[in-house]
């Protein structure tokens, strides 16, 4: 039996967004939604693998290292992991816009995780909160999970990573 995949974009879906034209720079920047630990440990003790996919342009820019960018994912992992979840992986796209495969709504971070683990995109989702997160999990051939007050072209909207996980897991059940 193949895995299935739930892949998370990171700020808007786990955390609070930045200031317009501004990253999360810091683990001091980073404050996670209400609900995330719950909705991720759900998805662990459902057998999903749980990976994040983000764009972290300030990287090109030189706003911010990758090393930054490393310690906030290791604080995020360490929090996850005090309330039981975690996330399995974690992709990073530090490139600037056209530059690369990587960069949502290219699907280079869903095909780095397709080399590690198997999985059946029919039972796979990407949950995002903008078009590109979207338009990258159409492309890839997962179905998609829209957290916003935007319309985009996804397959659910849903408020919340919390809200989406509860719709994930009554869709198996299915």
């Amino acid at each position: 039996m193949l895995n299935k995949v739930v892949f998370l974009d990171r700020d808007g879906v786990i955390n609070k967004v930045a200031a317009p034209h501004d990253y999360i720079k810091t683990w001091n920047e980073f404050e996670f939604f209400d609900g995330v630990a719950t909705a991720i440990k759900k998805l662990n003790d459902a057998q999903y693998i749980v990976c994040i996919v983000t764009n972290q342009r300030g990287v090109a820019q030189g706003i911010m290292s990758m090393e930054d960018v490393n310690e906030i994912h290791k604080q995020m992992q360490c929090k996850l992991e005090l309330s039981g979840a975690h996330l399995d992986a974690i992709f990073v796209c530090p490139h600037e816009n056209g530059t690369c495969a990587c960069r949502k709504p290219q699907t280079g971070m869903f095909q780095q995780a397709e080399a590690i683990y198997q999985f059946d995109k029919n039972s796979s989702y990407m949950v995002g909160d903008s078009e590109s997160d979207i338009l990258a999990g159409k492309k890839f051939g997962v179905k998609t999970i829209a957290i916003t007050i935007k319309e985009f072209a996804a397959d659910y909207k849903c408020n919340s990573l919390f809200e989406a996980v509860n719709y994930i897991l009554q869709e198996e059940v299915k």
